[in-house]
């Protein structure tokens, strides 16, 4: 079994998760600068959309493929339901120089899920066994990992997970919810260690994350304790806190502010610099929700950053509060 890269981590791991307009090149920058995991993920990407689409429309997915040398270890995840698209994305990825591939056999949206991709595959154990080994056929010596749910309509990790894991992948992270209950419910990270003792079972090197409401490092370690699962993939929670997977916490107070601040500044610059052209500036617009919160005049700064346009109007509000904040101290 190709572990590649993975073999030479300490456990437990700690990764970002994969996600759709928030784990793009500029804000993957700003995390590894602050607060690097120890894996990163790109966002998903289509292996349909690399193999099929003209030029113009290859460059726009080529462009969530960008990473710099900070990022590493990076994996590069695609989502099809297409052998053969499959293999020819993870060559790409080889090509471009990633660590990994991963592939999603998870994702909940209904338009991935019409293409027979993302969590659909969970219906479907032939066709995911098809892909992971067109995805480790393309890959060559890049370990292939998948990321998926406990189950589709319920959890069913008893019969789903053997059959990835005869496959023989570097990793399976189980989000720890059903594809029907979404985020509806709390995560139950019961069947992540149902997950571990499948895995155990079946005598596979394979290694078990978990992934689900993990709002930090600490409860991401005692979730490690608790299930024995070999790392945790963590979201939602970066979002605002570049800080998330560093020891060296923000600093509190009126600096701790002005750092978050100069950091959400630093973050609009990237974007500009990096997806000008490629992604439309109001995607910011959702990071700037998280970054401005929980002090006072928060309010008033997420207002005027909402009607901002570019970062030089993001700097600007932003040094204005600065300025307003310092004076009323």
């Amino acid at each position: 079994m190709p572990l590649g890269f993975w073999e030479k981590l300490k456990k437990p791991i700690f990764v970002l998760a994969p996600m759709a307009d928030v784990t793009d090149v500029a804000f993957r920058r700003v995390i590894a600068k602050y607060g690097k995991p120890d894996v990163i993920w790109t966002e998903f990407v289509s292996a349909d959309g690399l193999a099929l689409a003209p030029e113009s429309g290859k460059k726009k997915l080529l462009k969530s493929l960008e990473y710099s040398e900070a990022e590493r270890p990076i994996v590069a995840q695609f989502f099809t339901s297409s052998p053969e698209h499959m293999k020819e994305a993870a060559r790409q990825a080889r090509e471009l120089g990633f660590d990994g591939v991963d592939i999603n056999m998870g994702c909940p949206d209904r338009s991935v899920e019409k293409q027979g991709a993302g969590a659909s595959l969970m219906k479907n154990v032939l066709l995911a066994r098809k892909l992971v080994r067109a995805a480790k056929e393309g890959a060559g010596a890049l370990p292939v990992s998948v990321k998926t749910r406990t189950g589709y309509s319920r959890p069913e990790l008893e019969n789903w997970l053997p059959e990835i894991l005869e496959e023989e992948v570097a990793v399976v992270t189980i989000h720890a919810r059903s594809r029907k209950e979404m985020s509806k419910v709390p995560a139950q990270w019961e069947f992540v260690r149902r997950a571990v003792e499948i895995r155990d079972a079946s005598g596979k090197e394979t290694l078990i994350f978990g992934n689900g409401d993990v709002k930090n490092l600490a409860e991401a370690k005692k979730r490690v304790d608790e299930t024995g699962c070999d790392g945790v993939m963590l979201g939602r929670a970066i979002f605002g806190n570049p800080f998330l997977f560093s020891e060296k916490k923000c600093p509190e107070g009126i600096e701790g502010l002005k750092l978050r601040l100069e950091v959400l500044v630093e973050h609009a610059r990237l974007f500009e610099e990096l997806l000008a052209g490629y992604k439309s500036f109001a995607i910011m617009k959702k990071h700037f929700k998280a970054y401005v919160g929980n002090f006072g005049g928060a309010n008033e700064l997420r207002a005027k950053l909402m009607g901002t346009n570019n970062a030089r109007e993001v700097e600007a509000a932003v040094n204005d509060f600065l300025l307003y904040y310092s004076h009323e101290k």
